[in-house]
């Protein structure tokens, strides 16, 4: 009997193992620079927020009470959480309706209404501000969360209800079609069998609305000229100019509670952001 000999290992294929192992090393190397990137500056700002008061190293929250009890924080994180979950509910309602419009129905002007869709993404809003600002003023907006939330709605419904269109694309009409055969209105259909399986590009557009409308500066500075209508970005500015004068713990304090809300909202929604990354690379 002739003695069997193990077939030999393919030169390619340890090729393309350590071609996957080198890809995987060198996504570790990118993941652990991007940590150490955000890591850093939020220890620094933590270091100044939690300043140590023993030589023990015992955190005190001095700064943060300060923050509570002698400043109008409260109010600006109010102003906020109102501002941004009006953008949110109202943003994710239109972007879900006309991406719907626009990614199952066809009608005279929606190739144009895509590509406006796309030309608004080219000009930044702070370019739009003088022609925002005087629209806001003839209709005596200015200083009004109602003016600050229009403009806003006109900066996050681009994305919204492209991202919305492109979702819908990937579900299959015949699921729409079979609802139909079984005696569903096509609003019926909408609220019932596609929004819920639309969990994932729905929460894309909330986290990215909201985070937009929280975290946004510059056209609230302008806007919002009154402090008791300020947003926690316009009013930690005014705990900066303190941070200048060597008393920045106030002003870390506040650029850590800001991080919060988003924070948690990402994690709240991380298993649907997750599912869609997921779904995005498999087609791909």
């Amino acid at each position: 009997m002739r003695a069997e000999h193990p077939a030999p290992i393919p030169i390619a294929s340890g090729r393309s193992r350590r071609a996957a192992v080198l890809r995987q090393l060198a996504s570790y190397a990118l993941l652990t620079l991007t940590i150490l990137l955000v890591a850093v500056p939020l220890w620094e700002i933590a270091g100044r927020a939690l300043p140590a008061t023993d030589p023990a190293g015992t955190a005190a929250l001095g700064n943060f009470s300060r923050l509570l009890s002698q400043t109008d924080f409260l109010r600006w994180l109010a102003n906020s959480f109102f501002v941004a979950l009006a953008v949110t509910v109202v943003g994710v309602m239109l972007a879900a309706t006309a991406g719907y419009a626009l990614s199952r129905f066809r009608f005279l002007g929606r190739l144009a209404v895509l590509n406006s869709l796309l030309l608004s993404q080219i000009f930044p809003a702070t370019l739009l501000l003088l022609p925002i600002f005087l629209i806001l003023v003839q209709l005596e907006l200015i200083n009004t969360f109602l003016g600050l939330i229009l403009v806003y709605l006109a900066t996050v419904l681009p994305f919204g209800i492209w991202q919305m269109k492109n979702f819908y694309n990937t579900i299959p009409e015949t699921i729409e079609e079979a609802a139909a055969m079984d005696g569903c209105t096509p609003a019926e259909t909408f609220r019932w069998i596609v929004l819920p399986i639309s969990a994932q590009g729905l929460a894309v557009t909330a986290l990215f609305s909201f985070a937009a409308a929280w975290n946004e500066y510059v056209v609230a500075a302008i806007l919002m000229q009154d402090s008791s209508v300020f947003t926690l970005p316009v009013g930690l500015r005014l705990l900066h100019h303190d941070s200048m004068a060597g008393q920045g713990g106030l002003f870390a304090a506040g650029a850590l509670l800001v991080t919060l809300p988003v924070l948690v909202l990402y994690l709240l929604l991380s298993r649907f952001l997750i599912a869609r990354v997921q779904e995005i690379s498999l087609r791909n």
